[in-house]
């Protein structure tokens, strides 16, 4: 999302002069584009500006802006903190980012957090200079989930869903420019529901447009809710060979307790029951989750439960963290932060390991199996490989054969580690 985002930002700011540098070093404005789902997130900004701190030193008109979610949070808190920031930016004001910069340059701090309930940005064109192959495109913003540990809602408004000819524009723009695949994003994809008089469209009637577009462009999509995700969806995934077969369905705990402690507005078996639909109607499709160990009151036991969800739901990959306590949220105001340190980290390297080994069991059960990929490019390790996602985002690499970034081979797999396909073009 930030990736899409700061495509937005790069597209408002090139179409008043600006240009994209490279090396920071010759840049006269920086912007950081911030993430405050997690504590550490926000960290890494604040070890992000310490290292700018250098280039201000050298040239003290040089801008620098925080924009995104961490500037939503904190507003003008952070000209009390950082003084090397000029501008603080929320996620619904990069329309605004031309005079917020030309404010800065006069010399006064300048700041938008206003949000929206209608801006999606669907008339801007982002600016995609990235690998030329993989493409983001916003559908909705923001989130209407009131999960007690997410900031997302405080800091991103209420949700609202894009135009789809606005998005059916966009990703043609990306297929005649030379992209092959595109990824639909909202923080709940499946509530997508845009309404124009007597015609209403969901989430699988948009991505089946989308895939229609043409048979050479792959269509991938984050991130779904369980309680969200439709039978409808999972149809069309089934009947389109270019709708990727891999859904990632955030879990977080496998505790219908603490699942209602989240307001995650589901159970353990209602989670279950979205993982035998997918099974059924889409066998070949991997899964991957979101896992939070040590929530509020978690018990050994709340815990057991989450390992047993794993190994029962067979996850091919996950996304796995410690609980943090964000300022703001209903966990922050009603719950008490009550697991200690240790014992967070303790299960999350269960669940790490756990997870490990079902990954591993995962690419296994690819061996000698034929995979449509898509050539992304040069493996990290040696020139000599190429490298690319299977339909279930699985990493393949395999010789490269001459072929080139963009084109689609066929790869029969004949070794496997935890985290990647290795094999050969057929």
């Amino acid at each position: 999302m930030n990736i899409a985002d700061s495509d937005v930002i790069a597209s408002v700011l090139s179409g008043t002069g600006h240009r994209l540098v490279k090396d920071p070093g010759e840049a006269g404005l920086i912007l950081i584009n911030t993430c405050s789902v997690r504590e550490n997130a926000e960290q890494r900004v604040l070890n992000r500006l310490k290292q700018l701190r250098h280039l201000k030193k050298k040239n003290p008109g040089l801008i620098v802006g925080l924009a995104g979610c961490m500037a939503e949070r904190l507003r003008e808190k952070l000209f009390d903190t950082e003084d090397l920031i000029d501008i603080v930016a929320g996620p619904d004001s990069y329309r605004d980012l031309p005079s917020l910069v030309a404010e800065a340059a006069s010399g006064k701090k300048a700041m938008n957090v206003q949000l929206s309930r209608c801006e999606t940005y669907s008339d801007i064109l982002p600016h995609s200079g990235h690998d030329g192959i993989s493409a983001f495109i916003s559908i909705t913003r923001g989130c209407n989930n009131m999960c007690s540990y997410c900031i997302v809602p405080y800091v991103r408004g209420a949700e609202r869903s894009r135009n789809p000819e606005s998005i059916l524009g966009e990703a043609r723009m990306h297929f005649e420019s030379g992209f092959r695949e595109v990824t639909l994003l909202g923080q709940n994809v499946d509530s997508y529901k845009w309404v124009s008089g007597n015609e209403t469209i969901e989430f699988h009637a948009l991505i089946a447009a989308v895939a229609g577009i043409d048979p050479r462009l792959r269509v991938r999509f984050t991130t779904s809710h369980p309680k969200d995700l439709s039978e409808e969806l999972l149809k069309t995934m089934a009947e389109q060979n270019n709708i990727c077969k891999h859904i990632h369905l955030p879990v977080q705990s496998g505790s219908s307790r603490i699942l209602r402690l989240m307001n995650r507005e589901y159970t353990r078996e209602d989670y279950m029951s979205r993982i035998e639909a997918i099974r059924r109607i889409i066998p070949e499709c991997s899964v991957s989750t979101d896992i939070i160990s040590g929530f509020c009151t978690e018990t050994d036991e709340d815990h057991r439960e989450t390992l047993s969800l794993m190994e029962w739901a067979g996850f091919d990959f996950a996304f796995m963290f410690r609980y943090s306590e964000r300022p703001g949220t209903r966990a922050a105001r009603k719950l008490r932060d009550d697991v200690p340190e240790e014992v967070k980290t303790k299960r999350l390297n269960e669940i790490i390991s756990l997870q490990n080994s079902l990954s591993l069991r995962s690419k296994k059960n690819d061996l000698g199996k034929i995979h449509e990929v898509l050539v992304e490019g040069y493996s990290k390790r040696s020139k000599e490989d190429l490298t690319g996602r299977t339909s279930q985002n699985k990493v393949v690499v395999f010789p490269g054969d001459y072929r080139k970034r963009g084109d689609y081979v066929n790869v029969l797999i004949e070794k496997y580690t935890s985290a990647t396909l290795k094999g050969r073009i057929i």
